[in-house]
């Protein structure tokens, strides 16, 4: 097993409190040969929480702003709830996980985003990764399941988690890093496109033949080049167990 094979998988937060699916994510990534690094979100599930708290959740250009009413509730989600689950499930499944956030060690660390519209509070942008560490983990067969609270000179920072996971893939020289989804990929013609480049995309974007939900699905792909990641999947379930989907490459 090369550490060179090491793929990043990043779970969206609107499936990882699907039992079925959580189930069969265990069982892929159990299954899979080359060593793993999860990342998850769990944005649903914050939203969540504060509606039941009484706070409100506000966005800019897509991304939370993480308040001071709502970042200890975001770390608790996070590193508490989703992170306990998911490594719960894997290692249920026979896969040696183990749970950390980017403030452990100080994994990712970051500084306060910086936005010309809004005022982000506790909502950060990565500055550094410690790959060592990862590399050290996947070297003792060790399956590092990421939660994105990233440590700041003052304070801990809730962080992206698409960003977290294409600056991880970066940061080890990941052979890709996958962006799970509900879809086997870019469609065209009802067949999965098979490979883009950025300027590719662009023009299915501007054509229409990219549009709706996938738009931010491909503009994340295209972050993670950007980010460094030497190339990034969108697919499924399916997809991540049989290697399909669409692969975006610079």
């Amino acid at each position: 097993m090369s550490l060179a094979e090491t793929i990043v998988v990043k779970v969206s937060g609107h499936e990882i409190d699907d039992p079925a699916f959580l189930t069969g994510f265990a069982t892929v990534i159990h299954d899979l040969a080359q060593p793993i690094i999860v990342v998850h979100g769990g944005g649903r599930e914050i939203t969540e929480m504060q509606q039941k708290m009484g706070i409100e959740a506000r966005y800019v250009d897509g991304l939370r702003i993480t308040d001071a009413a709502s970042l200890a509730l975001v770390e608790m989600v996070l590193c508490g709830a989703v992170n306990t689950r998911l490594v719960r499930m894997l290692v249920n499944a026979g896969v040696d996980a183990l749970g950390m956030s980017g403030v452990d060690r100080g994994l990712v660390r970051a500084t306060k985003m910086q936005h010309v519209a809004a005022d982000m509070g506790y909502t950060g942008e990565i500055t550094s990764v410690r790959g060592d560490i990862l590399r050290e983990l996947l070297a003792a067969g060790i399956t590092p399941v990421i939660a994105p609270i990233c440590l700041g000179q003052d304070s801990s920072y809730n962080v992206n988690a698409d960003h977290v996971a294409g600056a991880v893939a970066a940061a080890v020289a990941a052979e890709r890093v996958v962006f799970l989804t509900n879809v086997p990929g870019v469609m065209v013609d009802n067949l999965v496109v098979e490979t883009l480049s950025p300027k590719a995309t662009e023009k299915l974007i501007n054509d229409g033949i990219i549009f709706g939900g996938m738009i931010p699905k491909v503009r994340t792909a295209l972050a993670a080049l950007t980010g460094g990641a030497a190339s990034a999947v969108i697919t499924n379930l399916d997809g991540l167990r049989m290697g399909g989907g669409t692969t975006f490459r610079r």
